[in-house]
C-alpha cells in the first residue's frame, strides 16, 4: 500500500519513512503544507500521515480543503500529545484518527493498518478472501487451511494490494504505484516476475492476466 507521509521534521521525517518502508509501506514525504495537498490530490495513495504543525500552510488547512474538493483518502494526523484542541479540529476537518507526539511507530503501524482496514470493510487483523489468508504480521500466506507459505517483501505487497482490491483490473502502472516508491527501482516488467512468483505459491488461478489492460484478482474460483 502506498502511503503519504507528510512531516517537516528533519529528522522524524526520513526516519519515519524508513521505519515504514521496512513495514511493507511504500512511502512518498512531503516536508511542507503546499506540496503535500498537491500530492494527496493525486490517485496513488492509500492513507495519509499529516503532521498539523507544517511551514507553508498547515496540516489543518491541508487537511479541510482535501475534505472541499471530496478528497475522501484516510487520513491520520499527528499532533502534539496536549493539544487537545488540535484533536478536535482535526476531527471537525475530516480526520480519521490521530496519535500524539512522541509515539511509539509500533502504535503507528497499527493504526495505520486498523485505519486501512476500515477503508476496505475488513473486520479481522488478517485478509481473507475464499479460503486464502494473508497474515499481515508474519508476512505469510495460507491457502485453504494448509501450510503457511513465506513470501518476499514484494510478493507480500503484491498480494495485499490484490486483496484489498478483488475482481478489480488493476493495470501495471497502478501495481508499481502502489508497491513502490518514487526512489526505488520501478520498471512495470518486474511487476511480471513477481506475478508469476506469486502464482507458484497461491495458484496461477487466482490471478487472471486481462490482455491490454492488466491483472485481476480472482475472490470467487
Amino acid at each position: 500500500m502506498r502511503v503519504l507521509l507528510v512531516e517537516d521534521d528533519p529528522q522524524l521525517g526520513p526516519d519515519l519513512r524508513e521505519e515504514l518502508l521496512r513495514s511493507g509501506y511504500a512511502v512518498d514525504l512531503a516536508d511542507n503544507g503546499v506540496d503535500g495537498e498537491a500530492m494527496g490530490y493525486e490517485d496513488i495513495y492509500d492513507l495519509v500521515v499529516l503532521d498539523l504543525g507544517l511551514p507553508l500552510r498547515s496540516g489543518l488547512e491541508v487537511l479541510r480543503n482535501w475534505r472541499k474538493r471530496r478528497n475522501n483518502i484516510p487520513v491520520l494526523i499527528l499532533t502534539a500529545r496536549s493539544a487537545w484542541q488540535e484533536r478536535v479540529d482535526g476531527f471537525e476537518a475530516g480526520a480519521d484518527d490521530y496519535l500524539g507526539k512522541p509515539f511509539h511507530t509500533e502504535e503507528l503501524l497499527v493504526r495505520m493498518t486498523a485505519l486501512l482496514r476500515r477503508a476496505n470493510q475488513q473486520i479481522s487483523s488478517t485478509l481473507e478472501v475464499e479460503g486464502l489468508v494473508l497474515n499481515e504480521k508474519t508476512q505469510s500466506v495460507t491457502l485453504n487451511g494448509a501450510e503457511e507459505v513465506t513470501l518476499t517483501g514484494t510478493e507480500y505487497r503484491l498480494l495485499r494490494y490484490f486483496m484489498h482490491n478483488p475482481s478489480r483490473v488493476l493495470s501495471k502502472l497502478q501495481l508499481v504505484e502502489h508497491l513502490y516508491d518514487d526512489g526505488a527501482e520501478n520498471d512495470s516488467n518486474v511487476i511480471e516476475a513477481y506475478i508469476k512468483m506469486l502464482r507458484k505459491k497461491i495458484g496461477k488461478e487466482r490471478i487472471q492476466t486481462k490482455r491490454g489492460q492488466g491483472y485481476v484478482f480472482v475472490a470467487n474460483l
